[in-house]
């Protein structure tokens, strides 16, 4: 594992696993069954989904992940937990990182939700704490409340998450303190290239969601990543991953499949040279697969 270091010292991975939520879609068929069978087959389906996402995260810690990237957004924050127990590794030896969600910020209940969460994990601390979109009229009051909680000692390190320069500045304005993190979309689709230098000046680490782009076909079929990925005999995803570590990005994977999850952290035994990282820049055609912060409705993230 290769690490990065933040500006106030905390030593980070240089990749991270991002569950996401344990969400379930029952294939319920229309019939004559009654609404006690549709509830139960409800009920067995949540759990059976819930059963098999807790191991899938005990995998990937078994794996090798150290960070681990969740939000009160994803819901039931008890099954990470259970994952972490389940997994053996000690709670000391992960970082783990919490975002309020949009909900919160549009109530203010920062506290209420933050202490939940901890609550839920099995823990009294979290390492990093972000807020996960800046919500236009509330993500500089939500960041004047994390410094609070991080000035009490529940949270180690501050963070944000969606945010562009001018978002960035406006928290210092408010606070006089930047983040020591900003997780924003980046894939060699979306460099992201000046908001990326502007985090590099600023002593602000980029961390990389959706850094394959949801293997979009734009990018995993191209021929030029192959013929990379066939030199190294890595796959391309392996490829871009090992792009994001070189550039200097933390990238943050999801995958709940225990094979990708090993294939995702295996990108520490090759290096890209100077001119196959020219060449995954160059991919570049500004195209998000997300959300773009500065257009979006946040009710509905």
């Amino acid at each position: 594992m290769e690490y990065v270091t933040l500006r106030g010292g905390m030593r980070l991975p240089a990749i991270g696993f991002g569950p996401g939520g344990a969400g379930y879609t029952p294939n319920m068929k229309p019939g004559k069954r009654s609404i006690f069978r549709r509830a139960w087959n409800k009920l067995v389906t949540r759990q059976f989904v819930r059963y098999h996402y807790v191991r899938a995260v005990s995998s990937a810690i078994s794996q090798g992940f150290r960070l681990i990237d969740y939000s009160a957004a994803y819901g039931d924050g008890k099954l990470i937990g259970r994952a972490i127990r389940k997994s053996g590794v000690k709670r000391e030896d992960l970082i783990l990182t919490t975002r309020v969600s949009n909900g919160a910020q549009f109530t203010g209940k920062i506290e209420d939700e933050f202490f939940a969460q901890l609550r839920n994990f099995g823990t009294d601390y979290a390492d990093i704490l972000m807020f996960h979109w800046p919500v236009t009229g509330c993500y500089t009051g939500t960041w004047l409340k994390m410094l609070e909680l991080k000035e009490k000692g529940y949270c180690r390190v501050l963070g944000a998450a969606n945010c562009n320069a001018h978002h960035l500045e406006e928290l210092e304005k408010a606070s006089g303190v930047l983040p020591e993190i900003d997780q924003f979309e980046v894939h060699p689709l979306f460099t992201q290239k000046e908001l990326r230098e502007y985090c590099r000046a600023k002593g602000i680490q980029a961390e990389s969601y959706t850094p394959v782009a949801r293997f979009d076909d734009r990018l995993m079929r191209l021929p030029v990543l192959r013929k990379i990925a066939e030199k190294y005999s890595r796959t391309v995803t392996q490829v871009v991953l090992r792009w994001h570590i070189q550039s200097g990005l933390v990238p943050v994977v999801r995958t709940l499949n225990p094979l990708h999850q090993k294939e995702n952290i295996d990108v520490f035994g090759f290096s890209l040279t100077d001119g196959e990282m020219s060449v995954v820049d160059s991919v570049n055609i500004n195209a998000r697969v997300r959300y773009d912060p500065d257009n979006c409705d946040f009710t509905i993230l």
